[in-house]
């Protein structure tokens, strides 16, 4: 009992609900999602790219795919690839670039972008996800910026080095063991130079359960789509007042001082059927993201979507069941988010 404890102490995980944090963070983010996060995760990128600099997009489609329409949402988007026309959906981006809702598409062209398709995918065809690279290949001009992943015999689902089900079988929680960390594959082509965690590493830091709704004024969060509670992740490194041993300038040791590190933001967004209220904190844990942190001091920001009467599901929000605008910068979870990304940057 008394080593079980230890254990518990020692890990730092932390399942009462608390404030979420301001940290020492740099000015660039990135964002990653699977399936119905890999379309919210384009969103924030499109919508917020004077800010984030990179995406890992996981089983999902193009921005705007649904326009607006469920039926869009279940059909174009996920199975009718000669359904879309990337050329409207990047119409409507730039409407909402000429409105001031979306940050200018100009801000891509150094983006990088990670794309995964499983070929074995049958909830969103690796067509569609194809659609993906299609628009943001208009964008993007930095050689190499976009990289594709899509010859691994994966089903729907997020794909790792150490946990899941069989990589081709359907996984009731869409988390697949597939020999393939995709979690560092995302990270390490947005930033370049990231440590590769060795097949589910111990961890260092801390799983917090932080509070959404104060990020939510006009209503209680569910009536968005949202939770009560979300996750960040923070490594031992990354937290307030670390003690640091190493070399400083000149190599002169620098022993036990006070320094606060300057660590990189991400932010993941779950798939359906994934939430906090159907796998508590699994997607969290079990991903791969936190290991990558703990290795290369990323503070890893997971908000939770919830099932509510138009969202059965608790997807996040691609196609209009919380706002029309929910594309863009005015959208209920696209603000929510923005006010929890600037929180823990000190800037809200």
């Amino acid at each position: 009992m008394k080593a079980f404890i230890i254990l518990l102490v020692l890990v730092g995980y932390c399942y009462g609900q608390s404030k979420l944090g301001k940290y020492n963070l740099e000015s660039a983010i990135s964002v990653s999602g699977l399936s119905a996060g890999s379309y919210m995760a384009s969103q924030f990128h499109v919508a917020q790219s004077k800010r984030v600099i990179g995406a890992g997009l996981f089983a999902g489609g193009p921005y705007y795919c649904a326009q607006g329409s469920l039926i869009s949402a279940t059909n174009a988007c996920m199975k009718l690839p000669t359904s879309i026309n990337v050329a409207t959906l990047q119409s409507k981006a730039q409407s909402y670039v000429n409105s001031l809702l979306v940050d200018p598409l100009s801000n891509l062209a150094n983006s990088k972008v990670f794309i995964f398709s499983g070929t074995r995918d049958n909830v969103v065809v690796p067509g569609v996800v194809k659609k993906q690279e299609e628009f943001y290949a208009s964008y993007i001009t930095n050689p190499g910026g976009i990289k594709t992943v899509y010859d691994i015999a994966a089903q729907h689902g997020m794909p790792t080095d150490f946990y899941g089900g069989a990589c081709g079988s359907t996984n009731l929680d869409y988390i697949n063991n597939c020999d393939y960390n995709g979690a560092y594959e995302a990270l390490n082509h947005i930033y370049g130079g990231l440590q590769k965690p060795s097949s589910g590493a111990q961890l260092t830091g801390q799983l917090i359960l932080f509070d959404q709704t104060e990020f939510f004024k006009l209503a209680a969060p569910s009536t968005y789509g949202m939770d009560t509670a979300g996750y960040i992740y923070v490594p031992a490194a990354c937290q307030s007042g670390a003690l640091f041993n190493g070399f400083g300038p000149g190599n002169i040791w620098l022993s036990q001082q006070l320094l606060i590190l300057e660590c990189k933001l991400h932010i993941v967004f779950h798939g359906c059927l994934q939430a906090r209220e159907k796998l508590g904190d699994k997607y969290a844990r079990y991903t791969g993201y936190n290991q990558v942190a703990d290795l290369n001091n990323f503070i890893i920001l997971y908000p939770q979507a919830k099932s509510n009467m138009s969202n059965p599901n608790g997807c996040w929000d691609w196609w209009g069941y919380s706002s029309i605008a929910y594309a863009n910068k005015n959208g209920y979870q696209m603000t929510g988010i923005e006010r929890m990304m600037l929180r823990t940057m000190g800037q809200y």
